[in-house]
Parts: structure tokens; C-alpha cells; sequence
């Protein structure tokens, strides 16, 4: 893409819709960024056990397992508007929950897990929606744009919410932060609530078994989807026990704390906002071609941790997988908009978030009990080859290189 083309991507701000969903991602993501790092060194400073802080981490996702296809098939058959709205002010209670126990001194592993678990189950009725309904807020010509504005405003929230958790967390606590993303998730909701959508194309009413198979069959009838996504499951496992868990044990023990982990994970933000800065240029001709290759580039922060290298250098690695991330993410929910009818986009997004998330609890607690069974060093060197190996392997897939893009017509 062209100057002039990057220009007009950012002439999407000025449309009073596409802005207010742009501040709505910024907002609850800078909160969100907040919680996973506020999550794990509370839960460390409360029992002082990685694999406790596994259990209470994993948890939300266990709860997205669960609820996700369902979540998928609701959005497609009423307002995936109001199913995000409602999502986010049950993640808003959950949250403040979660923050009342923290402040308060009488927080317990059963009773974060369980309250995790709700969290996550909010995510799993957002999450699909939410790929579907930026369709009804842009036109197909500028959903390239959108989703890398989209993605640089996740972007930035997570690098100035990780940031700013480190320093929360180091002063106040986990209590303080966590409340912090409660009130981000009520703020993104009347966002949200004042968005004049497109009306949304809606499949007809059948049960909730057919819908499923529905949005199965649409999810395995292209070879580059299922493929991929089945990378994504054992990656993404990996991915999620050294971000959310292995990382901020490391840092705790072996580097400079919670600060120094917030700079880290501020590094990955930074990264994802000069990869939206550079997707809002691309123009690919093989788009999950491209967007695969960025996956190497995610075993990086895993490598470098397992030193552990100096602060910088981790950041570094942090800063070139976040770029890798966020170019892979434009590329990939952009060719789901534009390959997936209209209709099927929630339940065929469920099925690639289920599909991505399904070992991460796994991987969440095999990475607590390596890390206290054979070290940090082994465990974080078996991460990385959990991203490099699934990579290697989708690359030979035919679809995969093959699918050329339609995000241009």
C-alpha cells in the first residue's frame, strides 16, 4: 500500500462509529494488559507457587473451551452488539470482584480460579463477536485498515497497560491494577453501546446443534483454516505459559521483578503497534504465506528468556515478536472477513478461537510443573521449540501457501 493509501486508512478515525469501536479496543485492552500481570505476581506473592498461579490463570481459559461455540453461535443469530456489551459488563464484575479480594487481604486460589472462570466465559460471548461486527462498522474495501487500526489501538493499550501494571503492582498491588481493568470494561461498554452498526446478516433459525455443525463445516471446508488454527492450539499453549506465567516467574526470581516484566511486555506492545503501523502498507499476494512465516519470530522472547538474557535484549526480542504478531493478526482476520460469508463469521471465528486456545491451560500447567521440576532454562527451550516445530510443519501445507488475497477486490 502507498502513502496516500495509509492516509486514507487513518480517515476511518474521523467516522464517529469506527472511532468510538477504535477507543473501545483501547480502552479494554489497556485494562486488560493490566490483569494477566497483576493475575500472576499476586497469585505469586499470595502463595509464592508458579504452579498455583497456573491453575488461577488458566482458568479463564478453560471457561472459553467451554463456552466459546456456543458464544459463536449466539452471535450469529442475534446482535453480536449487544452480546459484546453484556460480555464486557460481566468481565467488569468479575474484575471488581476479583480486585475487592485482593484489597481486602482475603483472596484464596479457589475463589480467583472460580471468579477467573467467569472472566473467561465473558470473553468467549466478546470474542467471536467481535470479528463479525467489525464488518458492520467498516466496508469490505477498508477492513484491512480497520483491522490494523484496530490492532495498533490493542497494540498500544497493551504496551501502555503492561507498563503501568509493573508500576501499579510494584507500589499498590494486584488489588489496584485489576480494579483499574474493571472500570476499562465499563467505559469499552457504553463505547460499544453507542456504535450505529450496519444491520447484521443473520443465518436462519435452527437449533443450537445444527448451528454448530453449520459453523463446523464452513471451519474444516478450507484446508488453510483448520491447519493453521491446529498450529495456533499447540503454539498458542506455549505462547501463554511464557507471557502469562513463566515470564513473570522468571522475572521475579532470576531478573528485576514486576517492573522489570512490565518493560518486557511493554516492548511486545510497542512491537504490535509498529506491525499495525506496517500493515496498514501491505499488500500481500499470499497473505497466510506471510502471515505464517511471522510465527518463527514468536519463539524469540521464549529464547532469550531462557539465558536470561539482559532486560534489553529480552525486550528486543519481545519488541520483534509483537511486530511479527501484529502483522499476522491484520493478515488473518482480514482474510477471514473476506473468504468467510457474512453470516457464518461468528461461528466459523469460534471455532478458530477454541481451536487456538484449547491446550493453553495445558501448556499453563505443564510450564508451572517444568519450571519447578527441571528449571526454568529446559523449560523455556521446550517453549520455543513448541513454536518452531507447528510452524515448520503448517508451512507444508498446500493451502496455506498457496490461498492468494481477496482483502483488495
Amino acid at each position: 500500500m502507498a502513502n496516500a493509501t495509509v492516509r486514507e486508512g487513518l480517515k476511518l478515525l474521523h467516522r464517529p462509529d469506527f472511532a468510538r469501536l477504535f477507543f473501545a479496543y483501547l480502552i479494554t485492552y489497556t485494562g486488560s494488559a493490566m490483569a494477566p500481570i497483576a493475575m500472576a505476581f499476586g497469585v505469586l506473592e499470595l502463595t509464592g507457587s508458579a504452579r498455583d498461579s497456573s491453575f488461577v490463570i488458566a482458568a479463564p481459559i478453560v471457561a472459553q473451551i467451554v463456552i466459546l461455540l456456543i458464544g459463536g453461535a449466539i452471535a450469529g443469530r442475534t446482535s453480536r452488539q449487544k452480546v459484546m456489551v453484556r460480555a464486557e459488563l460481566l468481565a467488569a464484575t468479575t474484575q471488581f470482584a476479583i480486585a475487592a479480594l485482593f484489597l481486602y487481604g482475603v483472596a484464596t486460589v479457589p475463589l480467583l480460579a472460580a471468579l477467573m472462570m467467569l472472566n473467561g466465559m465473558a470473553i468467549a460471548f466478546f470474542a467471536p463477536s467481535t470479528v463479525g461486527f467489525i464488518t458492520q462498522v467498516v466496508d469490505r474495501r477498508d477492513l484491512q485498515a480497520a483491522n490494523a487500526l484496530l490492532g495498533a489501538a490493542r497494540s498500544s493499550a497493551t504496551m501502555a497497560g503492561a507498563a503501568l501494571a509493573g508500576i501499579l503492582v510494584a507500589a499498590f498491588g494486584a488489588g489496584t491494577a485489576i480494579a483499574i481493568d474493571a472500570t476499562s470494561f465499563v467505559v469499552s461498554a457504553l463505547l460499544l453501546l453507542g456504535i450505529r452498526a450496519k444491520d447484521q446478516h443473520r443465518s436462519e433459525p435452527v437449533s443450537l446443534i445444527e448451528d454448530l455443525k453449520i459453523g463446523w463445516r464452513e471451519f474444516t471446508a478450507r484446508q488453510w483454516l483448520w491447519a493453521i488454527v491446529l498450529q495456533f492450539g499447540v503454539m498458542m499453549a506455549a505462547i501463554e505459559a511464557v507471557y502469562g506465567l513463566l515470564g513473570p516467574a522468571i522475572a521475579r526470581n532470576q531478573m528485576g521483578g514486576a517492573v522489570d516484566w512490565g518493560f518486557i511486555a511493554a516492548a511486545s506492545g510497542l512491537g504490535t503497534v509498529a506491525g499495525g503501523l506496517v500493515a496498514l502498507r501491505l499488500h500481500v499476494e499470499r497473505p497466510m504465506l506471510v502471515a505464517s512465516c511471522m510465527c518463527f519470530f514468536f519463539a524469540g522472547t521464549a529464547l532469550a528468556l531462557s539465558g536470561p538474557a539482559a532486560v534489553a535484549l529480552v525486550a528486543a526480542a519481545a519488541f520483534i515478536g509483537g511486530v511479527a504478531g501484529q502483522i499476522f493478526a491484520v493478515l488473518w482476520y482480514t482474510t477471514l472477513q473476506t473468504e468467510i460469508p457474512a453470516s457464518m463469521l461468528s461461528r466459523v471465528s469460534a471455532y478458530d478461537h477454541l481451536g487456538s486456545i484449547a491446550l493453553a491451560p495445558l501448556g499453563l500447567v505443564v510450564g508451572g510443573v517444568l519450571y519447578e521440576a527441571i528449571g526454568y532454562r529446559p523449560t523455556m527451550l521446550l517453549a520455543a521449540a513448541a513454536i518452531i516445530v507447528p510452524t515448520a510443519l503448517v508451512l507444508l501445507v498446500p493451502g496455506v501457501r498457496q490461498l492468494r488475497g481477496r482483502a483488495h477486490p
